[in-house]
């Protein structure tokens, strides 16, 4: 029987989960659901100084709203440093690591000795074969592997290829400080192999650690796990990510309106692609994934595409589920007028979300265009809206008032066989009649159907707003 996938996402709590650090979690949990396998998480927090609890939150809290379960308790990779040390001094004890007495001062020599040589800086073995007894008194040692001298590490990448690296070019590297901590290089690998992580998908910018790992692999005699690295995510102008590009953490997005449905299909095909299709459920995406299918070219970050894809969730969303998410953003971005507009008014938006869907591509959208429900007589204008209310506008309000007093029947179809005999026996197009009652309704030159929106916020409300601008006549 074949030993069951398990894939592991790794993230470094010293600030949110990124944009690429989300879709690498989302290609680990969608390849490990697709096999029955699991994913487990493990928190890298080695770097003591810049890793943070609030950091930690932030991951788990952004896995959770993409919808990206892991199995198991996250792991910390910290508190198992004595686990590393372990294997550190196995390696010792067995001739493939060695103890380095180097000096900073000789290892900055070595460094400008090999530049000025034109050579890459690394470390020239000089403890590799001494024997201890010429060891410096008062100095902590590090722990260096025995790295190849010679020969091919090859990486055979489910992405990239058969990638080979060349011993002489790698160096002894150190695997334990002299404070006796772990280096991240081999801490990843003893984690990797006690999880019994059989898949490794990371970021490409890891493909020459998998060469320097495999040299620990191998000293140890454990199986290489199978390994796949990912492009890395560009912007539009095809240089790397960056925070005007939308390298922001999953929080910054949750924020501006997106839906985690939508994040997941966007972030999908950001390096992998299943034929032509653009909108596809997670169970299909599930479904179709495979390691294969993953790109070896970067991908183009592109705004515009995202926003487009979730218009198309928002349309398909259940209004109750809008309605929630609304309130719950309108809360955290601390928008309290349109917090308590929505909880106090929440009939009329629910009524209303239906109307909102086909015009809104993010749910800050949808808010501000819910807005026409609870704001404050008499309403703020937008500049547009205020450009339709001059004379002309005004004179049919103001005429329309009355026609609308006397109205029996306060639904779509009585007040839009109003407003169409109004113009008609105007000589005016209905546009002109329909654009200045929306701008007096709801501040806007946007909105759901016009005649919806009265019928929404009722006859009373929507008479005061209209008599609000009615009286600029007057005046």
């Amino acid at each position: 029987m074949s030993q069951p996938v398990v894939t592991r996402f790794a993230p470094s709590p010293t600030g949110y989960l990124h944009i690429g650090g989300a879709r690498t979690a989302l290609f680990n949990w969608v390849y490990a659901r697709k096999l029955g396998g699991k994913m487990l998480l493990r928190i890298e927090d080695t770097d003591r100084e810049r890793s943070t609890e609030a950091a930690v939150s932030a991951i788990l809290d952004g896995m959770s709203w993409l919808g990206l379960d892991w199995d198991g308790e996250p792991i910390s990779q910290f508190e198992r440093a004595d686990r590393h040390a372990e294997i550190a001094m196995q390696l010792l004890a067995q001739g493939k690591a060695y103890k380095c007495y180097c000096s900073p001062e000789e290892l900055t020599e070595m460094r400008e000795a090999a530049r000025a040589a034109g050579k890459p800086p690394r470390y020239d073995g000089r403890w590799r074969d001494r024997d201890e007894s010429e060891a410096p008194e008062g100095v902590k040692p590090v722990i260096r592997i025995k790295a190849p001298q010679s020969g091919e590490i090859v990486v055979e990448d489910q992405v990239q290829g058969r990638v080979v690296f060349k011993a002489q070019n790698l160096d002894d590297f150190i695997i334990l400080r002299s404070d006796g901590t772990p280096t991240y290089m081999h801490a990843v690998v003893v984690d990797d192999h006690d999880m019994g992580v059989t898949h490794i998908i990371r970021g490409d910018d890891h493909l020459t650690n998998a060469a320097r790992q495999i040299v620990i692999y191998q000293a140890l005699g454990w199986d290489v796990p199978v390994m796949a690295h990912i492009p890395l995510i560009h912007g539009p102008d095809g240089a790397k990510l960056s925070k005007r590009h939308g390298a922001m953490g999953v929080e910054a997005y949750r924020q501006m309106g997106y839906l985690p449905e939508a994040l997941r299909n966007y972030l999908a095909r950001l390096g992998w692609a299943h034929g032509d299709d653009e909108i596809f459920s997670t169970a299909q995406m599930v479904e179709w994934f495979s390691l294969e299918a993953l790109n070896k070219g970067a991908s183009r970050f592109d705004f515009v595409k995202l926003g487009n894809l979730n218009g198309h969730y928002i349309r398909e969303a259940e209004p109750v589920r809008l309605y929630e998410v609304m309130v719950d953003t309108a809360s955290e971005l601390g928008r309290n007028a349109d917090y308590l507009g929505l909880v106090n008014n929440k009939t009329t938006a629910l009524a209303a979300i239906p109307e909102l869907q086909p015009r809104a591509k993010t749910v800050l959208e949808l808010i501000d265009l819910a807005q026409f429900i609870y704001t404050e007589r008499p309403l703020a204008l937008e500049e547009k809206a205020a450009a339709l209310l001059g004379e002309e506008g005004l004179a049919h309000i103001a005429a329309l008032v009355p026609q609308f007093e006397a109205l029996q029947d306060w639904s779509v179809s009585s007040i839009d066989a109003c407003v169409r005999a109004y113009a008609e026996t105007s000589d005016v197009k209905l546009g002109k009649v329909a654009q200045p009652l929306r701008a007096a309704l709801t501040g806007r030159t946007v909105s759901p159907g016009i005649f919806e929106v009265m019928v929404l916020i009722g006859k009373s409300e929507s008479l005061g707003r209209l008599k609000d601008q009615a009286a600029k006549v007057a005046a």
